[in-house]
């Protein structure tokens, strides 16, 4: 008799379990780490093994066996998979459902794993002997042009100009051939592939932050803290030399695909190696392509957005994770991860430095610098010589505006313009307007599945909710009372756009927002635009307001963030502190003098005044008193589970049996040094969002491993309840976004 052979399966299900199942004779034992096929009730699911359990808890009569083994070797090293069952267990989410979302989509659907090797034309023997091809032009300047440089893929004699259609008639005239390259050596780079010739000069500060990296080659964590323009990406390629010589691989954390195109240029120019980016705008066979080769160790730069921070390495090096405070490293559905802290945890499994680059760094950070966790290097001078800008408040109570822009700055900008300048407006609002109402009755146009107002957007001549993205057309008259006087309330980018070209018809005017870069490329476009000087007029949301360097913008205005003033959420100071700074940065980068306007109906305002005259560091110090006392993030450690349905009634049930267990376990498990506190459940700040309610509930604690196995054994109970079924629950660990 056979000795039975048993695997533990970890499926894309919303279930923190494993789940056995056999292994046939037939097959030969999977790997840990490798994909398999397995029936899953009626459906067929792809799972990976993560380990080969001695016996069953369960009847063997009774498992099923795998269908299929999809790989011969995991997938992951075991780095990662260690890091994967470390978020599973941090997070408390399925550790199948983290394996799914970490793979490409296509690895997800049962893809091979492995590079498909590059085909290229190559001449014949025939081809060699210079065939007569008679008036066949095209032909002979391909022929010509694969004989003068062998070696090219279809795509690239594409786009040479040579069309499929020739290559394929000289293909059937036994002219050409395709031949597989063979494959790369992995991790073969070294320092001759350094550029010395595109190559700064450090100033002080920058050699030494330089030094402090290259001094802890194993586990470390460096907060490299760099007012705007101080030249932190110098300091990222000068530290990566080191890696490179040694032959070693660097992954790259930005937080915006419309910062990959730019940063990889400068690592293109800087080193000779091969360099690949993953973002959400790739398809999926790039996605996949790039993905491997990070894996087998064929790319030494992986330049990549969130999810990058899943991509395995053959010779991890470094990780630097770009503008670490930026809110987008957060996952705000599904797997709620946060890559910046993903990267701390994966650098320790790795036994690499991590870099965390910001101007504003995050709380969090800044306390654990404070702390000693981190190390702490600073760069307080702009590289190059370029001077800080200036800073001014405009008062605009009381003043007419003009799509929001007072006379004061209209003025500003007309100087900056007739001076041969480029200058910046940032208006965090897409769209027309952000409101369409009755003149007459006052009617609003309110979504009707959120609370939220439609905003109008003219180009498109339609009303969109940007919460949930129902639309309709523009109404031509008032819903309530049939009048004709529907005027619009506020002012978004479109419409600032519009008016900036009648006041301003001489001068070139682009726009960046996600309606004017839906388009692929688009967004490159525009920026390579901007560095040409094409355009003189700069507006746009935080998509133009992150990382990027326009050494002609002297001007930087913002138009309107008072509502960040009196917000409720706890953050909303430390997040307008950090996109003050940050537009502000993108002024007067190079040699010409910057000045940064901001417009407000509360000018005197205690943080408005600190920001423009003190910076970001002396608000930090008073933010952080304030956080302790009032026992927040980063002093106290918070979860955060919210509820949703199309029903009040199953919200209220769920609440109900949500308060019974916690009260339960707060007497259980909470004590008087380190208690458990419990804040709602209440309604979420928009209680109605495409067409649910939502409500919320918070759990704080000074003490995070008692937070932690409390939410273990409360979310163990919520799965289990009646009430569970009717309703969509989720818990977030560490919040960012409490709306």
């Amino acid at each position: 008799m056979s000795e039975t052979k048993l695997v533990e399966i970890a499926l894309p299900i919303p279930l923190r379990q494993q789940f056995s199942y056999l292994c046939p004779s037939d097959l030969p034992l999977p790997a840990i780490g490798t994909r398999v096929g397995v029936p899953f009730g009626s459906r067929q699911l792809i799972g990976l093994v993560t380990g080969h359990p001695s016996h069953s808890d369960f009847d063997l009569s009774k498992l099923k066996s795998i269908s299929n083994c999809l790989d011969q070797e995991s997938l992951q090293p075991a780095s990662m998979r260690r890091l994967l069952a470390w978020a599973s267990n941090y997070y408390l989410y399925s550790l199948g459902e983290i394996y799914h979302q970490s793979l490409p989509s296509l690895l997800r659907k049962g893809a091979p794993a492995q590079l498909v090797p590059q085909q290229i034309w190559q001449l014949t023997t025939t081809g060699q002997q210079d065939p007569d091809l008679g008036r066949a032009n095209k032909q002979i300047a391909a022929l010509d042009l694969i004989k003068a440089t062998p070696l090219q893929s279809t795509a690239q004699l594409r786009q040479l100009g040579i069309s499929a259609a020739t290559q394929k008639a000289l293909e059937q005239k036994a002219l050409i051939e395709q031949v597989a390259l063979p494959p790369a050596q992995p991790c073969i780079w070294s320092a001759a592939q350094i550029n010395q010739q595109n190559r700064h000069s450090l100033n002080p500060e920058q050699a030494i932050c330089v030094a402090a990296i290259n001094q802890q080659p194993n586990f470390n964590i460096s907060l490299l803290l760099g007012i705007t323009g101080s030249g932190k990406t110098e300091v990222y390629l000068q530290a990566l030399e080191r890696v490179i010589e040694q032959g070693k691989q660097a992954l790259i954390l930005v937080p915006e695909i419309g910062l990959t195109p730019q940063t990889l240029h400068r690592f293109q120019q800087r080193f000779n190696v091969p360099i690949v980016f993953l973002h959400s705008g790739l398809n999926d066979k790039e996605r996949l392509e790039g993905w491997l080769k990070a894996r087998s160790g064929l790319a030494a730069i992986i330049i990549g957005t969130r999810s990058a921070i899943f991509t395995p390495m053959l010779k991890p090096g470094i990780i630097i994770v770009d503008e670490e405070h930026d809110s987008s490293f957060k996952q705000q559905d599904t797997f709620r991860y946060h890559a910046r802290d993903m990267a701390a945890v994966r650098a320790r499994f790795e036994d690499i430095p991590l870099v965390l680059g910001s101007a504003t760094p995050s709380l969090e950070t800044l306390q654990n610098a404070k702390s000693g966790k981190y190390q702490l290097l600073n760069l307080t001078k702009r590289a190059a010589n370029a001077s800080e800008a200036s800073h001014q408040l405009i008062d605009i109570k009381g003043v007419p505006l003009q799509s929001g822009m007072s006379a004061q700055l209209l003025e500003l900008l007309r100087d900056h313009l007739n001076k041969g300048n480029q200058v910046m407006l940032f208006l965090n609002r897409r769209g027309y307007a952000p409101a369409l109402l009755c003149h007459d009755c006052g009617w609003l146009g309110n979504c009707e599945h959120c609370d939220a107002h439609y905003t109008v957007h003219q180009r498109y001549q339609n009303i969109q909710c940007h919460h949930c993205g129902s639309q309709h057309p523009i109404p031509r008259k008032c819903p309530d009372c049939n009048g004709h006087q529907l005027v619009t309330a506020g002012v978004g980018t479109e419409q600032l756009e519009l008016t900036l070209n009648e006041l301003f018809p001489q001068f070139k005017t682009v726009r960046i927002d996600r309606d004017s870069t839906r388009r692929k490329g688009a967004l490159n476009e525009s920026i390579a635009g901007i560095n040409n000087n094409d355009y003189q007029i700069l507006i746009g949301t935080q998509m133009l307001a992150k990382g990027h360097h326009f050494p002609n913008v002297t001007l930087v205005a913002l138009l309107d963030v008072d509502g960040a003033l009196f917000s409720a959420d706890f953050r909303a100071n430390e997040k307008l502190a950090q996109l003050y700074l940050q537009v502000a940065g993108r002024a007067g980068r190079a040699s010409k003098p910057g000045q940064v306007v901001l417009q407000s109906h509360h000018p005197d305002h205690q943080l408005l005044q600190r920001l423009g005259s003190e910076g970001y560091l002396p608000f930090t110090e008073s933010a952080l008193i304030e956080r302790q006392t009032a026992q927040l993030p980063p002093f106290w450690h918070m979860g955060l589970i919210r509820i949703e349905s199309q029903d009040l009634g199953h919200i209220n049930q769920f609440v109900n049996e949500l308060n019974l267990h916690s009260n339960n376990l707060l007497i259980q498990l909470s004590s008087k040094e380190t208690p458990v506190r419990q804040i709602g459940p209440m309604p979420a700040p928009m209680e109605r969002r495409a067409g649910r309610f939502r409500w919320q509930v918070i759990f704080e604690s000074s003490k995070r491993s008692q937070l932690h196995k409390f939410l273990v054994v409360l979310t163990a109970q919520l799965a289990k309840t009646k009430s569970n079924r009717n309703v969509r629950w989720s818990l977030d660990i560490d919040p960012t976004d409490m709306v």
